[in-house]
């Protein structure tokens, strides 16, 4: 099987080969140990890669977003940021009052993308292809408002707070749509939801406001012959019942933050968990056998004759010979999904 029909079979829980295996890396560890990114992608190279965009018009930003200083994105949002290797924060919002809603605009620079780029990039790799763009409606708005008073605006609804959304959510729809037209294998999109033990919101206010949104982006993915793909950082269990029954086909989300047994009690067979291991506290200080220990309990828990994607995020404090440990641990034969591990 070749990368893409690996992580079809996944998806399709229709028993892959082997488990397809994908590694984020952060600026930060090929600045700090460019040695291990080298022998990770010789040693284990992705079968999941992101497609550029090929933008016929660049989007107008100013800075590093991975340096020290100011960044402003394509949005206009200006992060701060202390730290080289990582995103910043943004610490003084764009739009400080409602009443100047209509002066955000989206970046339409992010609709030049060249189809006939993107085609061939698919066309000339065995790879499973994501889209190049990650609509992020809850974030753009906590860039836009900062986090602090979005939280208010939830409680207080104003009208303005949801005609900025239906043109962030509408201006995201176009995007997607314009992917769905290249024969990029998955459509992705995002939105970090999760505290270290709850969702940031009340699910009732989630399912009120976001979820009718993510609805619009899975449904138009599988309208277009598409998988669709969605990271979440933090504690996500209260929603992923709600995803599942969208029809989201993979998530990426701290499946170590919540009851792993439990996940694959309810969900196990019907999402693909696209990762991940531990990069709050195994990564940066487990030992090697407690990584392996880890991804023994996440096969066990979560494989169901596919259904598991092996992605690790190499970044900040990650021990690089504990990210090749994750490798290797996903790398040995599998099990049956009945059998231990």
């Amino acid at each position: 099987m070749d990368s893409r029909e690996l992580v079809q079979r996944a998806l399709e829980f229709a028993q892959p080969a082997r488990i397809p295996r994908q590694l984020w890396l952060l600026p930060w560890a090929t600045e700090h140990y460019p040695n291990m990114v080298e022998m990770l992608d010789q040693r284990y190279p992705n079968d999941i890669v992101t497609s550029p965009a090929f933008l016929a018009a660049e989007p107008r930003t100013v800075g590093d977003p991975y340096q020290p200083g100011m960044y402003v994105d394509e949005w206009g949002c200006a992060f701060e940021n202390k730290q080289r290797g990582v995103i910043g924060e943004v610490k003084e919002p764009l739009l400080k009052h409602w009443r100047q809603w209509e002066t955000i605009q989206p970046p339409l620079e992010w609709l030049t993308v060249s189809v006939g780029q993107v085609n061939a990039f698919c066309g000339a790799t065995d790879k499973f292809v994501l889209a190049g763009c990650n609509p992020r409606p809850f974030e753009q708005l906590q860039f836009i408002r900062r986090t602090d008073n979005l939280y208010m605006d939830l409680m207080d609804q104003p009208e303005e707070l949801f005609k900025l959304l239906a043109r962030i959510h509408n201006f995201y729809l176009q995007q997607l749509e314009l992917w769905a037209s290249t024969d990029v294998d998955a459509l992705t999109f995002m939105d970090d939801w999760g505290a270290q033990r709850t969702l940031l919101i009340s699910p009732d206010l989630w399912r009120q406001v976001f979820k009718p949104l993510y609805r619009d982006y899975i449904d138009l993915a599988h309208s277009r012959g598409k998988y669709a793909f969605m990271h979440s950082d933090g504690h996500t269990a209260e929603i992923i019942p709600d995803l599942v029954e969208m029809g989201l086909d993979a998530l990426n989300t701290q499946i170590f933050c919540m009851d792993i047994e439990d996940l694959g009690r309810r969900f196990a067979g019907r999402l693909t968990f696209w990762g991940e291991i531990d990069r709050q506290h195994l990564l940066p200080f487990g030992s090697a056998g407690d990584i392996v220990d880890a991804v023994h309990r996440a096969r066990r828990a979560l494989y169901r004759d596919g259904g598991v994607i092996a992605q690790c995020e190499f970044g900040p404090a990650a021990r690089p010979e504990n990210v090749l440990q994750v490798f290797e641990a996903w790398a040995e034969p599998q099990c049956p999904s009945s059998a231990p591990c």
